[in-house]
């Protein structure tokens, strides 16, 4: 099971290092870009969410690089969800340069938080629709 999106982001300056290779501590920051893209693309505004009452923290993240990305190139960021979210929700991420070759691979477990007392929710029914009916 896996709906994907992609989302092509270009590398600025200020993600990079003096070498002009993308900084590992940016990589979180893209994943983000991908998540809320991938909300997006599923009729949602994770904005709207928060509104709602709605927040969804990650509590897992894990990156494997495989080669580096430079200043100026296009990060090329394919974002999957991994099974239907009950009370989390998980990502993969596949990462590829210009060349199309991978740059690395990631995954990110966020959990459904109720805004105002913090404790966990279930996933929200209105975007458990959407999922079911992508599948």
């Amino acid at each position: 099971m896996a709906i994907t999106t992609k989302k092509n982001i270009e590398i600025r300056y200020g993600e990079t290092d003096q070498m002009g290779v993308v900084y590992h501590g940016s990589y979180p920051a893209f994943l983000e870009i991908g998540r809320i893209d991938w909300l997006k693309q599923m009729g949602f505004s994770y904005a709207k969410m928060e509104k709602d009452g709605f927040i969804l923290p990650v509590i897992s993240l894990n990156i494997n690089f495989k080669r580096s990305l430079f200043f100026g190139e296009i990060l090329k960021l394919e974002t999957s969800l991994t099974a239907v979210p009950k009370v989390k929700i998980s990502f993969e991420y596949m990462l590829y340069n210009d060349q199309d070759l991978l740059v690395g691979t990631a995954a990110t477990t966020l959990a459904f938080l109720d805004k105002q007392s913090n404790k966990p929710i279930a996933c929200p029914a209105n975007l458990l629709k959407v999922i079911q009916s992508n599948l």
